[in-house]
């Protein structure tokens, strides 16, 4: 059980979070240094930094499921300053992406902030 968990805090996050959700996305880690073995993105380290900054260039998360991939896009999606687009890779096809690339390039042409597509 959660209780027995040796990070004690997992309980914790667990019931303060909606309690009606599944497991999963209760205890999905909210922050970059909270994700356990995805070095890479710390914030000392050199992609850290540039999520810090927010001055991300093109990326492409790849791993196996439960690698958590879903989760550093999130949390990417919310720290950044950029325009977030979230679609499913099984719904969306080509003609909804590229939708979304002209939209974002117009918002570019305007001095706004950039786009992350979240394409899950």
């Amino acid at each position: 059980t959660l209780s027995q968990h040796p990070d004690k805090n997992l309980h914790k996050i667990a019931h303060t979070r909606s309690s009606t959700g599944p497991l999963a996305e209760r205890v999905r880690p909210n922050q970059l240094c909270d994700v356990i073995g995805q070095e890479s993105f710390l914030p000392e380290s050199p992609l850290g930094r540039l999520l810090v900054e927010d001055n991300l260039p093109s990326l492409i998360l790849w791993g196996p499921p439960g690698s958590g991939k879903t989760t550093i896009a999130r949390i990417i999606c919310r720290v950044t300053k950029r325009y977030v687009v979230k679609i499913s890779a099984t719904k969306a096809g080509v003609k909804e992406v590229r939708i979304i690339i002209e939209e974002a390039e117009k918002r570019c042409a305007l001095c706004q902030p950039g786009t992350v597509l979240f394409l899950d």
